[in-house]
């Protein structure tokens, strides 16, 4: 599967496209990972543990985009996009989204000067 957060991907062409595929997760925080958070809010720097938790629910959320973009049938998804929201206090959602396609790679084309 090809990912692409742009609407083309150099040396293929889009053959057909099969329609919006999305992913998303929600978390809430977890108790002890907000303990230790606020002791390192407290010194200063990155909260590790949130990094943490941001990069499993993003790719949660990238795995199901891929999952809906397989049953489609494509191959690869362009213009994929990522946002999040608080769903209550204390739980996040993270989306992404994309255009799910059919791609073919373009056939070779020698430059001037090349073999």
């Amino acid at each position: 599967m090809i990912l692409a957060t742009s609407e083309a991907v150099a040396g293929h062409r889009v053959v057909r496209t099969l329609g919006l595929v999305r992913g998303s997760s929600v978390r809430v925080r977890h108790i002890g990972r907000d303990l230790i958070a606020s002791l390192r809010n407290l010194a200063g720097g990155e909260v590790y543990e949130y990094t943490k938790l941001l990069a499993e629910v993003r790719e949660q959320a990238v795995d199901r985009m891929i999952a809906e973009a397989h049953a489609l049938g494509a191959n690869g998804i362009l213009a994929i996009r990522f946002q999040s929201a608080e769903v209550s206090k204390g739980a996040a959602e993270m989306m992404c989204y994309g255009t799910a396609v059919e791609l073919r790679p373009e056939a070779a084309v020698a430059l001037p000067g090349e073999g």
